[in-house]
Protein backbone atom coordinates (compact mmCIF):
# COMPACT_ATOMS: atom_id res chain seq x y z
CA UNK A 1 0.00 0.00 0.00
CA UNK A 2 1.28 3.46 -0.91
CA UNK A 3 1.02 5.94 1.94
CA UNK A 4 2.81 8.75 0.11
CA UNK A 5 0.70 11.66 -1.09
CA UNK A 6 1.15 15.34 -1.93
CA UNK A 7 1.22 17.49 1.19
CA UNK A 8 -1.72 19.77 1.90
CA UNK A 9 -2.02 22.96 3.92
CA UNK A 10 -3.70 20.89 6.64
CA UNK A 11 -0.34 19.09 7.06
CA UNK A 12 1.64 22.30 7.65
CA UNK A 13 1.91 22.11 11.45
CA UNK A 14 2.76 18.39 11.39
CA UNK A 15 5.41 18.92 8.71
CA UNK A 16 6.87 21.79 10.74
CA UNK A 17 6.90 19.68 13.89
CA UNK A 18 8.79 16.87 12.12
CA UNK A 19 11.35 19.24 10.60
CA UNK A 20 11.97 21.26 13.79
CA UNK A 21 12.31 18.12 15.92
CA UNK A 22 14.85 16.66 13.51
CA UNK A 23 16.82 19.92 13.24
CA UNK A 24 17.10 20.12 17.01
CA UNK A 25 18.02 16.47 17.51
CA UNK A 26 20.36 16.07 14.55
CA UNK A 27 21.93 19.48 13.98
CA UNK A 28 21.88 21.40 17.26
CA UNK A 29 24.65 19.20 18.76
CA UNK A 30 27.04 20.41 16.05
CA UNK A 31 26.27 24.11 16.16
CA UNK A 32 25.05 24.78 19.72
CA UNK A 33 23.32 27.99 18.64
CA UNK A 34 20.60 28.28 21.26
CA UNK A 35 19.20 31.52 19.87
CA UNK A 36 18.69 29.89 16.47
CA UNK A 37 17.54 26.38 17.40
CA UNK A 38 15.25 27.45 20.25
CA UNK A 39 14.28 30.94 19.10
CA UNK A 40 14.34 31.67 15.40
CA UNK A 41 13.64 28.04 14.48
CA UNK A 42 10.12 27.31 15.66
CA UNK A 43 7.06 25.33 14.60
CA UNK A 44 4.81 28.35 14.03
CA UNK A 45 7.18 30.07 11.59
CA UNK A 46 8.06 26.79 9.85
CA UNK A 47 4.36 25.94 9.43
CA UNK A 48 3.87 29.33 7.75
CA UNK A 49 6.32 28.19 5.04
CA UNK A 50 3.84 25.43 4.18
CA UNK A 51 0.74 27.59 3.85
CA UNK A 52 -1.80 27.12 1.05
CA UNK A 53 -0.26 27.87 -2.33
CA UNK A 54 3.33 28.14 -1.09
CA UNK A 55 6.24 26.79 -3.10
CA UNK A 56 7.31 24.61 -0.16
CA UNK A 57 3.87 23.01 0.01
CA UNK A 58 3.68 22.41 -3.75
CA UNK A 59 7.03 20.58 -3.63
CA UNK A 60 6.30 18.43 -0.57
CA UNK A 61 5.01 14.91 -0.09
CA UNK A 62 4.16 13.17 3.14
CA UNK A 63 4.12 9.61 4.34
CA UNK A 64 0.67 9.29 5.89
CA UNK A 65 -0.69 5.98 7.16
CA UNK A 66 -3.24 7.75 9.32
CA UNK A 67 -0.51 9.80 10.97
CA UNK A 68 1.92 11.96 9.00
CA UNK A 69 5.24 10.33 9.91
CA UNK A 70 7.62 11.72 7.31
CA UNK A 71 8.07 14.44 4.71
CA UNK A 72 10.13 14.93 1.58
CA UNK A 73 10.48 18.16 -0.38
CA UNK A 74 11.70 18.04 -3.97
CA UNK A 75 12.29 21.02 -6.23
CA UNK A 76 13.17 20.17 -9.80
CA UNK A 77 15.54 17.24 -9.51
CA UNK A 78 16.85 18.20 -6.06
CA UNK A 79 15.77 16.72 -2.75
CA UNK A 80 15.62 19.72 -0.43
CA UNK A 81 14.43 17.99 2.74
CA UNK A 82 13.80 14.45 3.91
CA UNK A 83 12.78 13.90 7.51
CA UNK A 84 11.00 11.19 9.47
CA UNK A 85 9.61 11.69 12.97
CA UNK A 86 12.28 10.20 15.26
CA UNK A 87 9.83 7.77 16.90
CA UNK A 88 9.15 6.23 13.49
CA UNK A 89 12.70 6.07 12.16
CA UNK A 90 13.94 2.58 11.30
CA UNK A 91 10.58 1.59 9.77
CA UNK A 92 11.64 2.18 6.13
CA UNK A 93 9.62 5.38 5.87
CA UNK A 94 12.64 7.41 4.76
CA UNK A 95 13.53 4.74 2.20
CA UNK A 96 10.01 4.80 0.79
CA UNK A 97 10.02 8.60 0.56
CA UNK A 98 13.44 8.57 -1.11
CA UNK A 99 12.38 5.88 -3.60
CA UNK A 100 9.26 7.90 -4.40
CA UNK A 101 11.33 11.02 -5.05
CA UNK A 102 13.76 9.15 -7.29
CA UNK A 103 11.22 7.00 -9.12
CA UNK A 104 8.25 9.34 -9.45
CA UNK A 105 9.83 12.80 -9.33
CA UNK A 106 13.20 12.07 -10.99
CA UNK A 107 15.13 13.49 -8.04
CA UNK A 108 18.83 12.74 -8.40
CA UNK A 109 20.75 15.19 -6.21
CA UNK A 110 20.80 16.82 -2.80
CA UNK A 111 22.92 18.74 -0.33
CA UNK A 112 23.59 17.19 3.10
CA UNK A 113 25.09 18.71 6.21
CA UNK A 114 28.76 17.73 6.23
CA UNK A 115 28.50 16.57 9.87
CA UNK A 116 25.42 14.43 9.18
CA UNK A 117 27.34 11.20 8.62
CA UNK A 118 24.25 9.13 9.38
CA UNK A 119 22.25 10.91 6.69
CA UNK A 120 25.09 10.79 4.15
CA UNK A 121 25.50 7.06 4.79
CA UNK A 122 21.74 6.58 4.29
CA UNK A 123 21.86 8.29 0.90
CA UNK A 124 24.97 6.35 -0.14
CA UNK A 125 23.26 3.04 0.72
CA UNK A 126 20.46 4.07 -1.58
CA UNK A 127 22.42 4.94 -4.70
CA UNK A 128 23.83 8.42 -4.09
CA UNK A 129 27.50 9.35 -4.03
CA UNK A 130 29.42 12.40 -2.89
CA UNK A 131 30.43 14.64 -5.78
CA UNK A 132 33.24 16.49 -4.01
CA UNK A 133 31.30 19.77 -4.13
CA UNK A 134 30.94 21.74 -0.90
CA UNK A 135 29.23 25.00 -0.05
CA UNK A 136 28.81 27.04 3.12
CA UNK A 137 25.18 28.07 3.60
CA UNK A 138 24.22 31.02 5.79
CA UNK A 139 27.93 31.64 6.53
CA UNK A 140 28.20 28.69 8.98
CA UNK A 141 26.53 25.55 7.61
CA UNK A 142 28.85 23.28 5.55
CA UNK A 143 26.95 21.23 2.97
CA UNK A 144 28.16 18.42 0.71
CA UNK A 145 26.56 17.52 -2.59
CA UNK A 146 25.39 14.00 -3.37
CA UNK A 147 24.20 12.82 -6.75
CA UNK A 148 22.47 9.60 -7.72
CA UNK A 149 24.76 7.12 -9.47
CA UNK A 150 23.89 6.50 -13.09
CA UNK A 151 22.93 2.90 -13.78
Amino acid sequence: MNYIRPASAADASRIAEIIITNYRINFYPFFKKDSYYFGELNVVDMADEYCEGSQALRCSYVYDDGVVKGVIRVSGNEIEKLFVEPQFQGQWIGVKLLRYAVGELNADELWALEYNTRGISFYQRHGFELTGEKIIEDEWVPLLKLKRKKD
